[in-house]
């Protein structure tokens, strides 16, 4: 009996491409959710050019402000944990999901690498009394690095997810599986791409 004779219809395009786009649907989703999130840090990184260029007063140089290094070093733990994600998806490509769920597993310790490291220097930050309140370079740094820090947890949560819970999905949906891993590595690349944006302008700048 069919799908639709038991009232229910599966929805197309799930796991393959869609004709008119070549994407399947959820590529094409993820796809236009960066999008808004291309506008969203990108109308950040407006209010700093605009607020930088506006300041009356001498603006703080990152490198001398801010605590170098550590960014430094999540910076190279991002890049790290972009080539990992790609080589979980490359395994699942291959018949190789427990050699997959090793490298999921190293993108998720990059991600919690990171936070840490972050912590870390939020904390060196406190030390020398420095928070949003402190002046508008703070403001800013604290806001765009915060926001980044969120999407770094969001897409921690995700992996963590297919690392338990949603494992069972590659035993019966397969191909479905790999797409989502694709999808969650493409949100995941955006993140990197933002740091790599943000460590200059911030940092060195």
């Amino acid at each position: 009996m069919s799908a639709e004779a038991h009232g229910h219809m599966e929805i197309p395009f799930t796991v393959h491409a869609r004709p008119d786009t070549g994407l399947y649907n959820g590529k094409l989703g993820v796809w236009l959710f960066l999008a808004s999130e291309v506008m969203l840090f990108g109308a950040l990184f407006s209010s700093l050019i605009l607020i930088r260029t506006g300041s009356t007063t001498p603006w703080p140089e990152g490198w001398k402000e801010l605590h170098v290094y550590p960014a430094m070093i999540n910076t190279f733990v991002l890049i790290a944990s972009s080539v990992f994600v790609i080589m979980a998806w490359a395994n699942l490509r291959l018949r190789k999901p427990k050699v997959a769920r090793m490298w999921i597993a190293a993108t998720l310790l990059c991600g919690f690498a990171f936070m840490g490291i972050k912590g870390y220097e939020y904390s060196l930050s406190f030390a020398h009394h420095h928070f949003p309140k402190t002046n508008n370079f703070f403001a800013i740094y604290f806001t765009m690095t915060g926001l980044h820090g969120l999407h770094v947890l969001g897409g921690m949560v995700v992996f963590a997810y297919f690392l338990t819970k949603g494992w069972s999905m590659h035993e019966h949906e397969y191909q479905r599986f790999t797409n989502r891993i694709e999808i969650v590595g493409l949100y995941w690349h955006f993140v990197d791409l933002v740091w790599i944006f943000l460590f200059p302008t911030l940092y060195l700048l």
